[in-house]
């Protein structure tokens, strides 16, 4: 069995990371485009699943992310954009899961939910949709492991990237410091060569890329031109 860090407390604090999303992967070549995308650089794969009611279209779910599982050796990052995700939280994390995170939106315990997904053994992280307050996470922030900011309205992949999402990203990297938290900061949506670099500036640490992996060219020749992209930002960093 593979084993990943269960916290992200040993980490680098300039590390960014790349999480390919495999939404916009040919599903016919999806172990050898992930596997191109890994051996780019990438050292997360973010896998998405959308359940056609909480966001207006319809994934995958634990089957392929077990056939995933046996295909990559990076940790796989399962966004859940579903309806009552406790009720699933079990399946993905015997799946192959190792990062699991839900929305807020979704939640009515969410402080519940975050400590079912860790009594699984797996990291626990929370997304915010384009139109909620960052304010609504205070209460579980000294839980999280990280914090997922979308910066596109959930449910297609290809969509343009939402500036102002970036003050969300400054607004926790502030509350992190005042309150001496360890959570790590992930953004998902519009993430290309011209919007890599400010979303790093910004804060954000685990960069979510589709269309911009994926999309034409090369897995693994994307994802280099977006980790360089990303280490220069760093040394400019906000």
């Amino acid at each position: 069995m593979l084993e990943f860090p269960q916290s992200f407390a040993t980490r680098e604090a300039l590390l960014i990371e790349l999480a390919p999303s495999i939404l916009s992967a040919d599903f016919a070549r999806l172990a050898e485009q992930v596997g191109a995308a890994v051996q780019g650089g990438a050292t997360v794969v973010h896998f998405d699943v959308m359940d056609g009611h909480f966001v207006p279209n319809i994934t995958i779910g634990p089957p392929v992310l077990q056939s995933l599982r046996k295909a990559v050796k990076v940790p796989i990052d399962c966004h859940l954009m579903i309806e009552n995700p406790d009720a699933y939280i079990p399946a993905f994390a015997e799946a192959g899961a190792n990062w699991i995170s839900v929305h807020q939106e979704t939640c009515v315990h969410l402080n519940r939910t975050l400590h079912l997904i860790k009594s699984h053994g797996c990291l626990a992280g929370v997304v915010i949709n384009p139109a909620t307050p960052v304010e609504t996470l205070s209460e579980v922030l000294d839980v999280v492991d990280y914090v997922l900011v979308m910066s596109v309205n959930p449910g297609f992949g290809g969509q343009k990237f939402i500036p102002s999402t970036l003050e969300k990203v400054r607004t926790l990297v502030g509350l992190r410091n005042a309150n001496g938290t360890n959570f790590r900061i992930e953004i998902d949506g519009g993430m290309t060569l011209d919007t890599i670099g400010e979303a790093v500036r910004a804060g954000v640490e685990i960069v979510v890329a589709g269309n911009a992996v994926f999309g034409k060219g090369d897995p693994a020749s994307n994802v280099q031109g977006l980790l360089k992209a990303a280490q220069s930002a760093t040394l400019v960093r906000v």
